[in-house]
């Protein structure tokens, strides 16, 4: 007897075979979710960058530190896979790229004089870097990475956050609007105390910082230059393991600057009040303030990356060549 045909499944007969299967829901942005690496994740920026790969919605993939102190992904990325050693971590990128887990970015929070070399390696693997700042220590290195950029078809982008600052965004738009020929008096003061263990890191020296200038006051020299203008005159007073002076003739401001890690250069109140840390600028003799607002800047700096918005490396050009001047500076 020949077998007879299977009677077709009515609706509510497929509704009870399906039933126990729960739909399975992607996460809202599963398209388009981007995958990081981050190279230099025990640094004391790193956790930024974590945050902000988090809160923009996307995925860490593997990070990189000599140090094993890295407790803080767990907060982040439990998942991400983790190296102490750059090789091991080479190859496990690019084999997750074989299997189709490409990264799409490499964040760099490594220490400064390495910036140059682990942006090659995130452009080499055909991903957009994220790199903090200072980018890189002298202006010809970014001459060469814009070369690879368009050679890759890549790009660079790097932390500016100030200029993202909403008081300083409004500066920048009240300036613009002043008379053209309007020259503005600044003074400005960083200090943030540090004590003997900066100068045994990477930090104290100054051919793997680049000095006290482009340590803690390339960000402001970079903020003044974009308000303001270019530089048309720069004078180095002093230029210490611990203090670097100065003064500038920009287009459109006269800057007096004094940055400094050490602790004697706190005035007195300051000191009195049991504070380590002092910032002032003034602009014709009124205070400004942006102390407030920055809690949020490095993930609103990813927000506009992802969006292809960021800053590119070829505008970190100006400060990068104004601070490798005053590091070379003879006083």
């Amino acid at each position: 007897m020949l077998p007879q045909p299977l009677k077709p499944l009515q609706p509510l007969q497929l509704f009870k075979l399906f039933k126990p299967f729960k739909p399975f829901k992607l996460p809202p942005n599963y398209f388009s979710m981007k995958n990081f690496a981050l190279i230099g994740a025990g640094g004391y920026i790193a956790p930024r960058h974590m945050k902000a790969i988090k809160d923009t919605g996307n995925n860490l993939l593997a990070a990189l530190d000599k140090h094993d102190s890295v407790g803080i992904l767990d907060s982040y990325f439990p998942e991400a896979d983790f190296f102490t050693e750059f090789e091991r971590f080479d190859r496990h990128v690019e084999k997750q790229k074989r299997l189709g887990n490409r990264t799409d970015f490499v964040s760099v929070c490594s220490p400064n004089y390495l910036h140059d070399a682990h942006i090659r390696f995130g452009l080499r693997i055909g991903a957009d870097v994220i790199c903090e700042k200072p980018v890189v220590l002298n202006p010809w290195n970014i001459d060469a990475l814009v070369e690879i950029e368009k050679e890759t078809g890549k790009n660079i982008y790097t932390i500016l956050q100030l200029r993202l600052h909403p008081a300083i965004i409004a500066l920048k738009e009240k300036i613009a609007a002043a008379p053209a020929d309007k020259k503005y008096n600044i003074d400005l003061q960083y200090i943030t105390s540090r004590g003997h263990w900066y100068h045994t890191s990477w930090k104290g020296d100054i051919e793997k910082s680049g000095g006290i200038a482009t340590n803690i006051g390339v960000h402001f020299f970079d903020m003044l230059m974009w308000i303001f203008g270019s530089v048309q005159e720069n004078n180095v007073i002093q230029h210490t393991a611990d203090t670097a002076k100065g003064n500038l003739v920009l287009e459109k401001a006269n800057v007096n600057w004094m940055l400094s890690i050490d602790a004697n250069t706190l005035p007195a109140e300051i000191k009195a009040a049991g504070k380590r840390t002092y910032r002032t600028l003034t602009i014709d003799g009124a205070a400004f303030e942006f102390s407030e607002g920055f809690n949020e800047l490095h993930t609103k700096s990813y927000e506009d990356i992802i969006a292809g918005n960021g800053f590119l490396v070829s505008e970190t050009r100006a400060a990068i060549q104004l601070v490798h001047e005053i590091r070379n500076s003879r006083q």
